[in-house]
């Protein structure tokens, strides 16, 4: 057949598991029992044959011969024998031969009837074969001393009857076994394959869901009670479960990260937008003062070109402040990707006290209405990291609590050690963080009001920033903030060591 036939053939629907181990199983039994009946069979047929035997041999054994005696003598004299018997003597005088009728007459063999069972056993011993029209036979030759030879045999009729009852029966039994055992497996295979229907069933409607967008939510499970892992089946549907569960908690994770998304490039397309527009209107302010001086003539064109020329800086002045607002804005993204790909950081050797130590000098400059307490150990305390980055984010700290607090507030940096970290702790007794904005307080233009305007000029990256920086450290930073109490906490292992090596 050809390769094209054989691609136009339909394929060969398979056959169900649950067909498949019906038969299988099925037919390995059947086998065995078929196998058991035919050995009963036998083993039954030799048990007769030997009690149709032992029978013959007591018949033959009965017999006496006397000298000029026939067969249908001996027949006719006590004891008597058997019904259908049949008797073939031979004695000096010759042979003869004769069987007991139904009726119980005795009635002789002619010669040619005598000839053909003599021919037909050819030795002493046991025989099975068909005498006459009198149906089947178990015949015995036997030789009675000098008195001569006798050929006796009963009718096997009835013990094979006995044994086709026999075969029936257990031919008949075994059919109804195998049907019953064949109902009994199905219905425990079906109920042993329901959890695995119930897994298929699941991973359809799953898989008719809509999966590429949107916020998406996997709510089909396993039925609990089909989903019990103690047993191999069960285990499949507590596995698809807990793969379920995974689907849905990455879904839901991808859909907060695109709704982040959105919001990051949202935000940052309002942040980028406000300087351009500042720079661009004092440029065209720029421009049409250029142009009115000019054009400017006559009298008053000296105080009018003085004018065009401090209007003109104010103009530059402003677009000079808008590009360098710009400028931070997207060295702060540039920042913030380079320590996503776990870039920027220069490793070494940073003493954490003089690093909050320096920040704290720096901040009382800038803060002198705050009161500024160092809280740091006498011996170092020393972090495999990057001090300039580690600096950044001390720095960012003190600003955020300088900036967001009343003058007067008290603010305490700290640093020591606990269970193998460096902690470093900036805290303020102002009047706290607002719950409403706490959770997201280290998310990407994150602010602690709902309005865009800023007056710190700001960006909105500093707490994502240092996020970013402290996890690149293999460290953690979080807030507790209540009123009157305000505490950011970061920490970082404090065994001086190249996180690359981990």
């Amino acid at each position: 057949m050809s390769t094209a036939a054989r691609a136009a053939r339909p394929a060969r629907r398979r056959w169900s598991l649950q067909t498949r181990l019906i038969v299988t199983v099925v037919s390995f039994v059947a086998l065995i029992l078929t196998a058991i009946g035919f050995a009963t069979g036998a083993a039954l047929r030799t048990i007769i044959s030997e009690g149709l035997d032992s029978k013959i041999n007591a018949a033959a054994s009965s017999v006496r011969l006397v000298t000029g005696m026939t067969a249908t003598d001996v027949l006719q004299n006590p004891p008597q024998q058997p019904q259908g018997t049949v008797l073939i003597v031979q004695t000096y005088e010759g042979l003869s031969g004769a069987y007991i009728a139904g009726d119980g007459d005795v009635v002789s063999l002619t010669s040619e009837e005598i000839g053909q069972i003599v021919s037909a056993v050819q030795q002493t011993g046991y025989a099975t074969l068909p005498v006459l029209d009198l149906g089947e036979y178990r015949v015995m030759a036997k030789t009675l001393g000098n008195s001569g030879f006798v050929i006796l045999g009963l009718p096997a009729a009835e013990q094979l009857e006995q044994i086709a009852k026999i075969l029936t029966t257990v031919a008949l039994l075994t059919s109804g076994g195998l049907i019953l055992l064949a109902a009994i497996i199905a219905y425990v295979i079906r109920r042993s394959l329901r959890p695995l229907r119930s897994v298929a069933e699941t991973a359809t409607r799953v898989a008719a869901q809509p999966l590429a967008s949107g916020d998406v939510t996997i709510t089909e499970r396993v039925p609990a009670a089909e989903a019990d892992s103690s047993d191999e089946i069960g285990a499949v549907g507590a596995a698809l479960n807990t793969l379920l569960d995974h689907v849905d908690q990455s879904l839901a994770a991808r859909q907060h990260n695109e709704e982040r998304m959105r919001a990051f490039v949202a935000d940052a397309s309002h942040e980028l937008r406000t300087p351009l527009a500042a720079i661009r209107g004092y440029s065209e302010l720029s421009l049409r003062s250029l142009r009115q001086t000019q054009d400017a003539a006559g009298p008053g064109a000296v105080a009018r070109t003085s004018a065009s020329v401090e209007q003109s800086q104010q103009a530059l002045e402003r677009i000079q402040a808008a590009s360098l607002r710009m400028t931070t804005l997207v060295e702060d993204l540039l920042l913030l990707a380079r320590l996503d790909e776990g870039k920027e950081l220069v490793y070494g050797a940073v003493d954490l006290t003089r690093v909050v130590v320096d920040a704290v000098a720096d901040a009382q400059v800038a803060g002198a209405d705050h009161e500024w307490v160092i809280d740091v150990p006498s011996d170092p305390v020393v972090v495999a990291g990057d001090a300039v980055r580690l600096h950044q984010v001390i720095a960012n700290l003190l600003t955020n609590a300088r900036v967001h607090t009343p003058a007067g507030v008290q603010v305490t940096a700290s640093v020591g050690v606990e269970d193998g970290e460096a902690v470093v702790r900036i805290a303020d007794d102002g009047p706290g963080i607002d719950p409403a904005v706490a959770d997201e307080l280290f998310e990407r233009f994150a602010r602690a009001d709902s309005s865009r305007a800023r007056q710190t000029g700001g960006t909105g990256l500093g707490l994502s920033i240092a996020k970013a920086i402290i996890t690149g450290h293999r460290g953690s930073i979080r807030v507790d903030s209540r009123p009157g109490a305000t505490v950011f906490e970061v920490r970082i292992p404090a065994r001086p060591a190249d996180p690359s090596t981990d």
